[in-house]
């Protein structure tokens, strides 16, 4: 069966239902295997019936040695010149080789010898679904439907034709039927909740699970699914509910904490929450995202120290984390130890220095370390970066000011106001600096805009612009609008 979590456009499917269905013996213990390597080996040739080459055919498909499979259907057509299954092997090989005229025309041969094996239409359906045909791949898989002995194989491979067809609707009811052949065939469970998330029938998801659990209640599979399904609607109670089932029924089952633990932050149970990160590295490779998260539980407790700790741990299980150079970096900001702060954010800048939520940072450590040319470094690159916001353009306009370049503060201003028109931050600067450059006309237009929007801003003037507040010409416009 197919698991739909790795489906992509470019997932090679394999519709050979007898290759995955064969249990194959171990290489160890298969004596024709041996007896045809030892063959290979001396140039001698043994005789072997037609299942025994089927069977090593499979072997080799199975280990990926394709052309070991290839030499292997060679010699057996040598001895079983009339075997078909050989034959449905050797063009299952030309269409995993994209040799797709050879592999139709063999395919048709034995169509008439053989019209009602169904292997021989899954085989031509797996042609047109590689051409992106999958009208033609389901139509022939219907036909297939009618010859085979076990159906939810071919509704499998249904559904994922409906799925490369965005067909939601139609996938599930066929991954459905799968699971109503083989209640505990968990990769069509997997596809059918896919096919409700991708339509967003989060609810429905719900009671579809509730219904599958009622058949098998000790399916952790269907518990988990069912956490996440809760989760995604923030019933975060019976999202706990769920997992804490799931992790009963399978003790290792690391998705199972690991979703529980989210769920526990969501309830900010942050000590429990930690508690089950923990587990999941007991159980399993440690991960950068585990380490982050048990971070951000620390630092909502409270307890910087182990914050940092896991952090960093985070960043050195994952140099290219750049959240968790962030996440050191805010941290350091809390504690007003800037150059630490610094250090940390260029290590998320040299990851992404297209963030201009990390160039916001720089500029606000650089402020705090009265590095006012960085800073508006920063915010010009924001802007650079389409940050568009209010703050970027005011942030810039009051550092350049700070800096006595009150040409480019107005000119950056008037950028500004192309996209804030009627903003009484904007206004106040604008008039305060054309008082500065004497130009009374546009000052005083300005000054009567701000004030008309938003009075009480007037405290702008006064912070950035005192030289300005005394006029006696703006001293008249205030006592107006008071």
């Amino acid at each position: 069966m197919f698991n739909i979590l790795g489906l992509s456009r470019n997932f090679n499917v394999t519709l050979n239902y007898t290759t995955f269905m064969m249990n194959l013996t171990p290489k160890e213990n298969n004596i024709s295997l041996s007896k045809f390597e030892s063959m290979l080996k001396t140039n001698s040739v043994y005789f072997f019936d037609s299942i025994e080459f089927e069977e090593i055919v499979h072997y080799y498909l199975d280990s990926g040695k394709n052309l070991l499979a290839k030499k292997a259907i060679n010699l057996g057509l040598k001895q079983h010149p009339n075997s078909v299954m050989l034959k449905l092997l050797r063009a299952e090989l030309l269409i995993f080789d994209e040799e797709f005229d050879k592999a139709s025309a063999l395919l048709k041969e034995l169509q008439a010898i053989e019209p009602a094996n169904d292997e021989i239409y899954v085989q031509q359906a797996s042609i047109f679904s590689k051409k992106d045909n999958h009208f033609k791949a389901i139509s022939l898989l219907k036909i297939a439907l009618t010859y085979t002995h076990d159906e939810a194989d071919i509704f499998s491979l249904l559904g994922m034709e409906y799925l490369y067809l965005d067909d939601f609707d139609e996938a599930q009811l066929n991954f459905s039927k799968c699971l109503e052949a083989d209640v505990e065939d968990y990769s069509a469970l997997y596809n059918v909740i896919y096919c409700f998330d991708m339509q967003n029938k989060h609810f429905e998801a719900t009671e579809y699970l509730n219904n599958y659990i009622n058949k098998d209640p000790y399916s952790e599979i269907a518990w988990h699914q069912l956490g996440r399904q809760y989760f995604i609607g923030e019933a975060y109670e019976e999202a706990l509910r769920a997992f804490d089932y799931a992790v009963l029924i399978d003790e290792y089952f690391v998705g199972a904490f690991l979703e529980k633990a989210k769920t526990l932050e969501q309830l900010n149970r942050f000590e429990e929450a930690i508690e089950n990160y923990k587990i999941t590295i007991k159980l399993d490779d440690p991960t950068s995202f585990v380490f982050f998260r048990i971070g951000e539980c620390y630092e909502k407790l409270k307890k910087v120290t182990l914050a940092q700790k896991y952090y960093k741990r985070a960043v050195q299980e994952d140099p290219l984390l750049d959240k968790g150079w962030i996440a050191i970096a805010n941290l350091y900001i809390k504690e007003k130890k800037y150059d630490k702060a610094l250090f940390y954010v260029n290590k998320a800048l040299e990851i992404d220095d297209q963030n201009t939520q990390y160039w916001r940072k720089y500029a606000e450590i650089n402020l705090k370390r009265n590095y006012f040319e960085e800073a508006v470094k920063a915010f010009e690159q924001c802007i650079l970066l389409q940050d568009l916001d209010l703050v970027i353009w005011v942030g810039l306009s009051d550092v350049l000011c700070f800096l006595g370049e009150y040409e480019d503060a107005l000119t950056n201003l008037l950028k500004a106001k192309l996209y804030f028109d009627d903003f009484a931050e904007i206004e106040y600067r604008l008039a305060s600096l054309y008082f500065k450059f004497k130009n009374y006309t546009k000052g005083t237009l300005h000054l009567k805009e701000a004030l008309s929007i938003d009075f009480e801003y007037i405290s702008i003037i006064k912070a950035l612009f005192p030289e300005v507040y005394k006029l006696q010409k703006v001293k008249d416009i205030i006592t107006q609008y008071k």
